[in-house]
C-alpha cells in the first residue's frame, strides 16, 4: 500500500530495523521529511530521535526528554511522584546487591516486585515472596536486563496481588494543551504481555475515571510531552490506582480508543509533529460504544499460554465480512512468520454499541478467520471472551492461571456440542459420499436427485462410540444422535475452509483445513476441535 518501500536490510533486528545507519539512509534516499516509528523497534529510542533531529527530520512522537525521562522507570516514578501521581509504594534508586534488596523488600513488606530499571515487556520482571526469592529474583532479573536491555540497573516496590492492568491513553501538543482519551482495559496478559484488551473498562466510574485522566495528563504535561501517549496504571480491588509506566509512543491496542472517541490517533500525531495545536476539548472527548482487541498470535497456547510458532502461512483469510470488524496485520497468505520478529499475526478488533454486541462480533470474527500452516492462539482467544468471568468483568492480570491453573487446554464440550458436532461431521460426510456418486459415465450429480436414506454410521469421538442415523432431504440432513434428532442444513460448499450451518435454527461456523474433499474432511473437523475421530 505504500507508494515507495526501502529494504533496510536482511531479516535480524540488529541489520534492519535497529539499524540505525541503514534507516537513516533510507530517509535520505527516499528525502522523507518525517518519520513515523510504529510501536516497536526504535519507537521509544532517544538516540534515534536525536539523529533525526540533527538532520532536520521530524520524528513524529516526543522529544528526546520526554522519552528519556520516561523511558527509565527510576526517573519516571520520581517524575510522577513531583507531579502529584499516585505511585506504588518502593525503593526509587538503584538497587546496589541483593543483601540490599533484601533490606529494602523487608522495609516495603512482601510480597514485592523486582524489575529492571529500563525494562519493557515484562522482561526483568520478578515477584518475590520472601528472602529467598528476593535473593534469586535480584540475581536473575540483573542478567536478564542486562542481555535485553543492556542495563542491569534494579528497583524494588510493593506488588499489588489481584490488580487490574487499566492505561489512559493521552494526546499533548506543543501549545501545552493536553487531552486523556478515556482508558483501556489490558488486564488479560500471559508473561506479562497482553492477549485480549477492551475500551472503556467495565470496572471505572466516572470519578475514578476522570481520576486517572487528570493525572495522566499532569505527568505528560510536567514532561512537557507532546505526541500520543499512554499512562499505565495498577489498580487493585478497591479503585485504588498507582503509576506504572509511561510508554512514550503509539501502542498496539490504539484502535480501540480510536473506535470508542472517533479520533485517527496516528493523524493527530503527524498534525502535533507539525506544529498543529489540538482540535479538541476534554469536553469533545466520548465514550461511544464499546470496542475489543484480540492479538491473533503464531504460538501454541496449549503450552505455556503461547510458545511461538514458526511456518508458512498456506492458507489466511480475514474475517472481514463481519460487520464493524477491523483487522491490522502485515501479512498474506504465503507470508512465512520467523523467529526473528514477534509472532503476532494481526490485531482483530471489533465495535459494538454496547460490550455484549462488540463481543459476540469477536466471537463471530474469530469463528471466520481463517489460518492455516502456523499453530494459532484464536482458540484460546474465543474461550477467554466467553468465559463467564470474563463475559461478567471480573478480570486481573491474574484472570489465565486463575482460570486454567494447570494450563489451557482447549474447549471441553457440552453434552449438546457434542450431538451437534457428531450431526455436523456425519452431514458433511454424508454431503462428500452423496456428492461423488457417478452413475456410468454420467455427470455428477445433485444431492437432491439422490434417493438416499437411513444410513446407519458408527462414530467414534474421543474414548466413545456413537451410532447414528442420517437421512438426507436435498440440502437438509436429519441425524439422530444417541437418541436425539438434530436437522443440519447447508449449501455444503465443500471448497470453502469455511462452512456455515444451521442446527435446529441455531447458525453454526465451522472449518475445514483444507477444505472439505475426500472422506478425511469428517477427521479434519475433529482435529481442529483437538479430538480424535474415525467413521
Amino acid at each position: 500500500m505504500a507508494d515507495e518501500a526501502v529494504c533496510v536490510g536482511p531479516a535480524p533486528t540488529s541489520k534492519s530495523y535497529l539499524n540505525m545507519d541503514a534507516i537513516m539512509e533510507a530517509i535520505k534516499k527516499t528525502r522523507a521529511q518525517a518519520v513515523h516509528p510504529g510501536y516497536g523497534f526504535l519507537s521509544e529510542n532517544k538516540e534515534f530521535a536525536r539523529r533525526l533531529a540533527s538532520e532536520g527530520v521530524t520524528f513524529i512522537g516526543p522529544d528526546t526528554h520526554a522519552i528519556q525521562a520516561m523511558g527509565d522507570k527510576i526517573e519516571s516514578k520520581l517524575l510522577a511522584k513531583n507531579a502529584k501521581v499516585n505511585t506504588i509504594p518502593g525503593f526509587d534508586g538503584v538497587v546496589k546487591d541483593a543483601d540490599e534488596a533484601v533490606r529494602i523488600a523487608r522495609e516495603i513488606g512482601y510480597p514485592v516486585m523486582i524489575k529492571a530499571s529500563a525494562g519493557g515487556g515484562g522482561k526483568g520482571m520478578r515477584i518475590a515472596w520472601n528472602d529467598e526469592e528476593t535473593r534469586e529474583g535480584f540475581r536473575f532479573s540483573s542478567q536478564e536486563a542486562a542481555s535485553s536491555f543492556g542495563d542491569d540497573r534494579l528497583l524494588i516496590e510493593k506488588f499489588i496481588d489481584n490488580p487490574r492492568h487499566i492505561e489512559i491513553q493521552v494526546l499533548a501538543d506543543k501549545h501545552d494543551n493536553a487531552l486523556w482519551l478515556n482508558e483501556r482495559e489490558c488486564s488479560i496478559q500471559r508473561r506479562n504481555q497482553k492477549v485480549v484488551e477492551e475500551a472503556p473498562s467495565t470496572f471505572l466510574d466516572p470519578e475514578t475515571r476522570r481520576a486517572m485522566g487528570e493525572q495522566a495528563v499532569a505527568l505528560a504535561k510536567a514532561v512537557k510531552y507532546s505526541s500520543a501517549g499512554t499512562v499505565e496504571f495498577l489498580v487493585d480491588t478497591k479503585k485504588s490506582f498507582y503509576f506504572l509506566e509511561m510508554n512514550t509512543r503509539l501502542q498496539v491496542e490504539h484502535p480501540i480508543t480510536e473506535c470508542i472517541t472517533g479520533l485517527d490517533l496516528v493523524q493527530e500525531m503527524i498534525r502535533v509533529a507539525k506544529g498543529y495545536p489540538l482540535r479538541h476539548k476534554q469536553a469533545d472527548i466520548p465514550i461511544n460504544g464499546w470496542a475489543v482487541e484480540c492479538r491473533v498470535y503464531a504460538e501454541d497456547p496449549y503450552k505455556s499460554f503461547g510458545l511461538p510458532s514458526i511456518g508458512r502461512l498456506s492458507q489466511y483469510q480475514e474475517p472481514l465480512h463481519v460487520p464493524n470488524v477491523r483487522v491490522d496485520s502485515g501479512i498474506q497468505e504465503g507470508s512465512d512468520i520467523s523467529i526473528y520478529y514477534d509472532p503476532m499475526i494481526s490485531k482483530l478488533i471489533t465495535y459494538g454499541s454496547d460490550r455484549a454486541e462488540a463481543l459476540q462480533r469477536m466471537e463471530e470474527a474469530l469463528d471466520n478467520y481463517v489460518i492455516r500452516g502456523v499453530t494459532h492462539n484464536i482458540a484460546l482467544l474465543r474461550e477467554v471472551i466467553i468465559h463467564p468471568r470474563f463475559v461478567q468483568g471480573d478480570v486481573s492480570t491474574k484472570f489465565l492461571p486463575d482460570v486454567y491453573p494447570d494450563g489451557f487446554k482447549g474447549h471441553k464440550l457440552t453434552d449438546l456440542e457434542k450431538r451437534e458436532l457428531l450431526a455436523i461431521a456425519t452431514s458433511l460426510y454424508m454431503a462428500e459420499q452423496l456428492r461423488s456418486q457417478q452413475f456410468l459415465g454420467s455427470p455428477r450429480i445433485s444431492l437432491a436427485k439422490l434417493d438416499l436414506n437411513n444410513w446407519e454410521l458408527s462414530i467414534q469421538l474421543g474414548d466413545g462410540t456413537y451410532p447414528v442415523t442420517v437421512s438426507n432431504n436435498g440440502s437438509t440432513f436429519s441425524v439422530e444422535v444417541d437418541g436425539m434428532k438434530l436437522n443440519v442444513t447447508s449449501e455444503w460448499n465443500l471448497a470453502s475452509p469455511l462452512l456455515s450451518v444451521t442446527i435446529d435454527g441455531t447458525q453454526r461456523t465451522i472449518q475445514g483445513r483444507c477444505g472439505w474433499r475426500s472422506s478425511s474432511a469428517f477427521t479434519h473437523m475433529l482435529h481442529s476441535q483437538n479430538l480424535p475421530a474415525s467413521i
